[in-house]
């Protein structure tokens, strides 16, 4: 591969750690899956709709009183500040 065309390939949205795509929320909600394991938990991505993601809370976390707190603190901020494209992250049941 010519260095230009390794330039173009790094530079390229599907390899930008801050560009919204699946790989990049899935590697992002990894780093936070250990949290809501230790509580019994966990986290699904179901969809990806515009600058929308949907996650399902799953286990000990899709019943606990403190999930939207979960959600927003904690999923949301993070997802927020590491790709700025999205805008929202909402639970679907």
């Amino acid at each position: 591969m010519s260095s230009e065309a390794a330039t173009a390939e790094a530079n390229s949205p599907a390899n930008d750690p801050r560009a919204l795509t699946l790989e990049n929320v899935e590697r992002n909600l990894d780093e936070l899956r250990p949290y809501l394991m230790a509580d019994g938990g966990n986290v699904e991505v179901v969809e990806i709709d515009g600058p929308i993601v949907k996650v399902r809370l799953q286990g000990a976390c899709g019943s606990c009183p403190s999930s939207t707190m979960t959600l927003k603190m904690g999923i949301e901020r993070k997802l927020r500040e590491a790709i700025p494209e999205v805008a929202e992250v909402v639970q679907v049941l």
